[in-house]
């Protein structure tokens, strides 16, 4: 039996604390916040909730496998709602599309009523590619670790599979080889930022966020999701997983051997034969670690994009809006401008952003059926008050307010204006995530996928240091709840039995 500490109580903190408690391990998790979850978070006002991180669930049978291995069933402990539609998106002329929940072939069908021409066709051969990119990524980039270029060879043995996912080829590009419809390429653009990233320069490989979405089916959890971080914590405690909360790591220690333990900011020595950092791969490798074996990751991490940020509303709104969804995108005219404001050499607040709107119509989220909660997110650069590259000062005065009431006039002219309907607001901007969460600039989802080996390469789950692990969305294989899930049973198998 080891002695673990895993750093940060975030979800794929937690998930690697349960996986290794069943496999005989003493486990401690030291946060420095005061609660779990990570950007698992909600915020709760008047009766009305809001989840003010991931509001999706897809391939629920990454947790589904967690609880069963850890004591039973993840709908004992939650409610999952398969989302019909699963989005409504409106386009710049005005066209909208109810998209449905699960299977591509509906959502082809669906896209060609909706867009006319060749839409459905078009789709339907677009998924085709990203099922076969997904059969080919999935065991290599997704299930398993991975430390190097070299463990990408055997792919690079077999040029079909090479020719399948096209490494070299952006998401882009790839949209504009099957989509003859803006509008559809609109859409497919979008999913690269569900990696933090510009789909001019994110890899084609990234098609397969749809197809799982699309494939696997789009969830809602009743009560918010982060009834699902709740569930975890609790599933941890009956795994006799021991907390330390308001503790802050400073430093991993090590020796010649190895890791020896955390020491806290109090000046507490934590001694550990593993450390498990859910902490963001920037901030480990920068601030906690400074054993010279670590230099090269990081050099690797120096040479990499962070991914975009977000700028968050959480609108308490009276009445009931006709034409809305759990769901939202509503599109800008202009997508290529939002990217050059993002991750251009003069970043700046997106003038005419895209607007995604969660409002479930969960009467555990609202205080009556009279009412909505609206989460708005809409993508933004990184903060800094020092001047960094590629980022700007979101603590400046009046930005945050002046650029709420933008959102909010951009949002009436895409016709759903609830300015005379809000009771309140509350602003959430990248500085205020990076506070929360100790992610540099406010960055979402670690590195951005801008290139093919930042796709492909993250930082590795086993560090250079033995005894040394890293979880969560930084690290391979990525952001989101799934991947984050992955990345703990990848760590646990790691690791191994006590």
């Amino acid at each position: 039996m080891a002695e673990v500490v895993v750093v940060g109580a975030g979800m794929g903190g937690m998930a690697a604390a349960a996986r290794l408690s069943v496999k005989r391990h003493s486990v401690t998790v030291v946060e420095q916040s005061s609660t779990y979850g990570g950007k698992v978070a909600t915020f709760e006002r008047d009766g009305f909730v809001f989840d003010t991180g991931p509001s999706l669930l897809t391939i629920p049978a990454v947790y589904r496998d967690l609880f069963n291995k850890t004591g039973g069933e993840l709908e004992s402990t939650v409610e999952l709602v398969d989302l019909e539609p699963a989005f409504r998106y409106r386009f710049p002329d005005g066209t909208a599309v109810d998209m449905p929940g699960v299977d591509p072939g509906v959502c082809a069908k669906v896209l060609g009523d909706a867009l006319g021409g060749t839409a459905e066709a078009d789709w339907r051969a677009f998924m085709a590619r990203a099922a076969s990119i997904w059969q080919v990524t999935r065991r290599p980039f997704l299930e398993a670790p991975l430390t190097g270029m070299r463990d990408l060879l055997p792919l690079a043995r077999d040029l079909d599979d090479v020719r399948t996912v096209a490494p070299f080829t952006s998401l882009r590009k790839l949209s504009e080889q099957y989509l003859h419809d803006p509008r559809l390429r609109m859409l497919v653009d979008r999913y690269a930022t569900y990696t933090g990233s510009d789909p001019r320069r994110a890899p084609a490989a990234l098609a397969t966020v749809p197809y799982v979405e699309q494939t696997f089916g789009a969830y809602h959890v009743a009560g918010g999701i982060r009834r699902l971080a709740d569930a975890l914590y609790q599933r941890t405690l009956e795994r006799k997983v021991a907390y330390r909360f308001d503790a802050d790591a400073v430093e991993v220690l090590t020796s010649d051997a190895g890791v020896t333990g955390v020491r806290l900011a109090d000046g507490e020595v934590l001694p550990a034969d593993v450390v498990v950092a859910n902490a963001d791969a920037t901030h480990l490798y920068r601030d906690l670690v400074a054993d010279p074996r670590a230099a090269s990751a990081r050099r690797r991490l120096a040479r990499t994009r962070p991914s975009l940020s977000g700028f968050v509303l959480l609108l308490a709104v009276r009445g009931r809006t006709p034409d809305l969804r759990h769901h939202n995108v509503w599109f800008p005219a202009d997508y290529d401008a939002e990217f050059d404001a993002i991750f251009g050499r003069s970043p700046n607040p997106v003038d005419d952003p895209t607007i995604y709107v969660c409002a479930p119509d969960d009467p555990q989220m609202r205080p009556d059926a009279d009412h909505e909660s609206w989460f708005v997110l809409v993508n933004a650069p990184r903060h800094s008050s020092t001047g960094e590259r590629g980022t700007i000062d979101w603590d400046a005065p009046g930005l945050a307010d002046s650029y709420r009431d933008r959102i909010l006039d951009v949002m009436a002219s895409r016709g759903y204006d609830v300015r005379d309907r809000l009771l309140w607001s509350e602003i959430r901007t990248p500085a205020d995530l990076e506070r929360a969460t100790r992610a540099p600039g406010g960055s979402i989802y670690g590195s951005s996928s801008n290139g093919p080996r930042a796709a492909f390469l993250r930082p590795a789950n086993a560090s250079p240091v033995p005894g040394l692990y890293l979880v969560g969305g930084s690290a391979h294989p990525g952001g989101g709840l799934p991947l984050v899930g992955m990345s703990a049973e990848i760590v646990a198998n790691l690791i191994g039995r006590g």
